[in-house]
């Protein structure tokens, strides 16, 4: 039968051991790097890190001092004081160089062998002995809890944990520091170092243990708890007895060590006994408890010097041993009649460790410390530099992923014509927009049905224009027809110039004005004939919405699995789980832009003291979930690409869209050839506007001219009338001599003209569409034709030209007559009257404006050669 299981002696022992402090000389920290920092930066730098400097002296003063008793006080401290040490490391040289700080010498003795001691002029040796004190604070903070109570012992299991974590620190980061170049004591050893990290786990295991049999776990679970406790006592006993602890450490130390050892080796051996007995495995369970006994026994022989506690547990322990083999031994003999293992044939004891050091990373992290944050060395700057530089590069490489997974995508579905076709066929679908733009251009100009409108302007332009000709040619007939009748009435008495030799010049522009008038109503009907001609092709513009006019995909008239319904949702999911790993890589590109914008490791960088790729190694790891992130995206999109293919076709078969792309394509093109003809007719029209307006402002300009000349020219005929009578009433030579001056006051044209020689030379531009034939230069004084204005003579009919291209003419608008020509050249717009050379017939108030000014609210997108001007 089973046999309960009795107190364990092991569960009740309550001693462990402690760890004392290291001493230390004292070292004004203050004064040498004040100096530094006033040599090296400036005095008003070390005026500013006065308080800095204030508190690193306070802390190496408490530490010598012991001023505060208070263990978890010291605890904080000798944080404290370590974050500030590596702050100071990075930036002040502590060396017997000569450009160093080579004032300070830290001085520090063993903590087991207090005569021996060490001295460096180097922050090594401080900063590992302040750890090997912080880890001596945490293994005195443990052995002061309670352990008697359930929370006591989780709470000095916790302190042992980190003390562990200490002691692995220093042995990691400063021992082999401090070593280098100088001798350090023992305690600071490597060795050392890791030897009291496996002694402060033991004995945090050793409080989980005791938790275990106080909560009454399984004979099983005690078990492996306990041999974990006997591998890690073991491990710290096979440190004491080699180089350097050897004889370093009271003999005292190497029999708890190992009677602790021994201990929870037969209590683990105990405890799978019990388990053993309950499965009855006789066999075994007598082995293992005779291994146990032997293990005590060899312990013993080794107890001189060990606590009375560990013995008396040892005695208990053995009793209850012993007590249990003797009853498994009588039931195999009598019962079981099993044959008995050897013990060497036995495999090694399961152990399960329940602790582990605590990661001082964190609690001895000094990056956000604010000491000393405004000295930042040259070499410190220079690293950031380098790690910028690794980090753009992550982001650069990783958003060029994202960037070129978006462009296939984009590619990829125009390709398939998605989402385009689904679009369509739910009646969504869209013109290209390039396409769209245009045709909304079109339809706010006023589109096709707007140019009938903009077709009457021009006629009502052209009518104003040939209204003005007319009344410019009726005042001037009338003239001359009056000049005509006083010649005939006074004979040769009638001496002044005739109208015909005067106003050569302007009939001269009035025909071309007529030719010109002429030739745009024959490029208005061009127009008209375009407008009626394509009309149908255009009449496409006026459809709102445009899309209207575009077929149209339907589902198929017949269906023979019925399965039209479930490739659409099954492309529309796919397309929409496209769409969810866009704005994930999207989500991606950002959290990698942020990750970088809160990536600061200046203040690691100024308080790493290893390498510096090593620190940007381990940084640079942050963004490599982010990285894996985006690739899984990206290979997830192409899975799904190749999906959407695969069900793109069988939509495609389904809805017979390669026909539908076909009538589409079609429509583009139908669209694209209305549109190009709409602006087309649309620039002709403004062509045609634009000269009618220019060739307005010329006619009126020419009116303003012939309104001049007839009204000098009645002046002149009262005058002459005056003297005519006077001659005949018999008058003196002398005023015979002042009407023969008189006669000769009246210049000719050509000669008003000559005065005004300061006007530039007339430019002909030349248009493409009916090259107008150009107009031969006319003399001033020619061999005139008959005068329009003879009483018995009809007016001839306006000189057209012989040949024309354009459809709207040249409206001589920008022709300036040549210097040495008497009215031979255009008078617009520098012509001056020939009688009056003012400049009020030449302001832009002087005649009235044109009726239609209205600009086109269509951008010509070329040149037609309508109405261009020459």
């Amino acid at each position: 039968m089973a046999a309960s299981p009795s107190p364990s002696s092991a569960a009740t022992t309550n001693i462990m051991l402690a760890i004392f402090e290291k001493k230390t000389n004292s070292v004004d920290l203050y004064r040498p790097l004040r100096n530094y920092i006033a040599f090296h930066y400036s005095e008003r730098e070390a005026q500013n890190l006065e308080d800095d400097l204030e508190t690193l002296k306070q802390f190496r003063s408490n530490i010598e001092r012991h001023s505060d008793p208070s263990l978890p006080a010291r605890r904080d401290l000798f944080q404290s004081y370590y974050k500030s040490l590596c702050l100071v490391e990075t930036r002040f040289p502590i060396s017997p160089d000569q450009s160093h700080v080579n004032t300070l010498t830290f001085t520090w003795f063993d903590a087991f062998k207090p005569k021996n001691k060490s001295s460096q002029q180097n922050i090594h040796l401080e900063k590992a002995s302040v750890l090997f004190n912080l880890g001596a604070v945490y293994s005195q903070i443990g052995l002061s809890y309670d352990r008697n109570t359930v929370d006591g012992r989780r709470q000095a299991s916790h302190a042992f944990i980190a003390a562990a974590g200490s002691f692995a620190y220093l042995g990691e980061n400063a021992s082999l520091k401090a070593s280098v170049g100088a001798s350090v004591t023992v305690d600071l050893s490597v060795e050392c170092a890791a030897m009291l990290e496996k002694l402060m786990l033991a004995q945090a295991q050793e409080c989980v243990f005791e938790n275990s049999i106080a909560k009454g776990s399984t004979p099983g679970v005690c078990s492996k708890i306990s041999r974990q406790v006997g591998l890690y006592y073991e491990e710290a006993l096979s440190a004491l007895n080699v180089a350097p602890l050897t004889q370093h450490f009271d003999k005292s130390w190497l029999a708890h060590v190992h009677l602790k050892a021994a201990l929870f080796h037969a209590e683990a051996c105990y405890r799978y006994g019990l388990e053993l007995h309950e499965k009855e495995e006789i066999a075994e369970e007598i082995a293992r408890l005779r291994i146990a006994i032997n293990v005590l026994n060899e312990a013993k022989k080794n107890s001189k010097g060990a606590p009375a506690q560990i013995l008396d547990a040892i005695s208990k322990l053995e009793a209850n041993i012993n007590r249990n083999l003797e009853r498994a031994v009588k039931e195999n003999d009598r019962v079981y009649l099993m044959r008995i293992p050897s013990l060497s044939s036995l495999p090694p004891l399961p152990a399960f460790s329940m602790v582990k050091p605590m990661v001082m990373n964190e609690v001895l992290d000094a990056s956000k410390e604010k000491m000393f944050a405004s000295l930042v060395p040259d070499s410190s700057t220079k690293a950031l530099s380098r790690y910028t530089e690794m980090v753009d590069e992550v982001i650069r490489t990783q958003a060029e992923k994202l960037q070129q997974a978006s462009e296939l995508t984009r590619v990829r579905l125009k390709e398939m014509g998605l989402p385009d076709s689904i679009l369509a066929l739910e009646g969504n679908f869209s013109l290209p927009t390039n396409l769209k733009e245009d045709v909304e251009a079109v339809q706010i100009s006023g589109g096709p049905a707007g140019l009938d409108a903009e077709l009457q302007q021009l006629k009502d332009l052209r009518r104003v224009n040939q209204e003005l000709l007319v009344q410019i040619e009726e005042l001037l007939q009338k003239e001359a027809r009056e000049d005509s009748q006083f010649r005939s009435q006074f004979g040769t008495r009638w001496t002044r110039p005739q109208s015909s030799t005067l106003t050569k010049t302007l009939q001269d522009r009035l025909n071309r004005f007529a030719g010109n008038l002429k030739q745009a109503a024959e490029s208005d009907a061009r127009i008209e004939r375009s407008v009626r001609e394509h009309s149908a092709l255009m009449l496409i513009l006026d459809a709102h919405p445009i899309e209207s006019a575009l077929p149209t995909l339907a589902r198929p008239i017949m269906s023979f699995d019925q399965n039209e319904d479930a490739v659409v949702g099954s492309l529309k999911q796919s397309l929409r789980q496209l769409e969810n790993l866009g704005a994930q890589r999207a989500g991606l590109e950002d959290m990698l832009k942020e990750m970088k914008r809160k990536d600061d490791i200046l203040p690691k960088l100024m308080t790493f003291t290893g390498s510096h790729e090593d620190l940007f190694k381990k940084e640079i790891s942050k963004y490599d979930h982010i990285c894996e992130e985006i690739a899984q995206n990206i290979e997830a999109q192409e899975q799904l690409l190749l999906q959407i293919q695969a069900q793109n076709d069988d939509f495609s078969v389904i809805f017979n869209l390669e026909d539908y792309k076909v009538s589409c394509e079609k429509s583009y093109k139908q669209i694209e050839s209305a549109v190009a003809k709409f602006q087309e007719i649309k620039e002709n029209i403004n062509e045609g506007l634009k000269f009618y307006v220019t060739l307005q402002d010329a006619i009126t300009n020419v009116k303003q001219q012939s309104d001049d000349f007839v009204m000098t020219r009645n002046i002149q005929c009262r005058e002459m009338i005056d003297d005519v009578q006077r001659q005949v009433a018999g008058l003196s030579f002398q005023d015979n001599k002042n009407t023969g001056a008189f006669n000769s006051n009246y210049p000719s044209v050509g000669n008003q003209n000559q005065r005004s020689n300061a006007q530039p030379t007339e430019s002909r531009p030349q248009t493409p569409y009916y090259q107008s034939a150009e107009q031969p230069q006319v003399p001033a004084f020619p061999h005139p034709p008959p005068p329009y204005g003879h009483p018995h003579q009809p007016p001839p009919p306006y000189h057209l030209p012989s040949t024309s291209s354009a459809p709207y003419p040249p409206s001589q608008v920008h022709q300036q007559p040549l210097a040495n020509h008497d009215y031979g050249q255009p008078a617009y717009p520098g012509w001056r009257g020939p009688y009056y050379n003012n400049a009020q017939a030449q302001q832009p108030g002087s005649a009235p404006r044109p009726p239609y000014t209205v600009s086109s609210p269509y951008p010509p997108p070329h040149q037609s050669g309508y109405y261009r001007q020459q």
